[in-house]
């Protein structure tokens, strides 16, 4: 036999005992509450010393220590993930008027005023919009379409 030969894989049958598919050997699954073990022994080896180390942050970020600044810093203030956005956007009346909103919202995060990320998400919007308005569009030209036809 030489080393080319195909490779003869035997399926293993699941033994007597194992689960039917879709049935659960824990079908309540965990429960509420329950902490993982990784959390609790981080809890053993910290208890009593989490007042030092945090002062030891603290006095680390007083003295200058850029680690420790970025630790302080994300604990006290978190990342903000939105705010609210206050610009000027022209009125959209109609699908056409989405050129000029998303040309205000270059012009806004050209100036600064936004983010660029704001920007696209509110592009993303007024794109939303604008179908909408092309959607009721198409519905009531169809319809009038129809009314003429009968």
């Amino acid at each position: 036999m030489s080393d080319m030969a195909p490779h003869r894989t035997r399926s293993r049958r699941p033994p007597a005992t194992a689960w039917a598919p879709g049935q659960s050997g824990n079908p309540l699954g965990r429960p509420p509450g329950t902490r993982n073990r990784a959390t609790l022994l981080a809890e053993a080896l910290l208890d009593g010393e989490v007042d030092a180390i945090v002062r030891r942050v603290i006095d680390g970020a007083l003295a200058g220590d850029p680690v420790c600044l970025r630790l302080a810093l994300e604990r006290l203030v978190p990342p903000a993930k939105d705010r609210p956005i206050q610009i000027e956007l022209p009125r959209l009346a109609t699908a056409a008027d989405a050129v000029t909103a998303v040309a205000a919202l270059t012009a806004s995060v050209a100036d600064g005023a936004i983010t660029p990320a704001e920007g696209v998400a509110l592009a993303g919007l007024v794109e939303i919009h604008r179908k909408t308005l092309e959607t009721a569009t198409l519905v009531a030209r169809i319809e009038a379409l129809e009314r003429n036809q009968r």
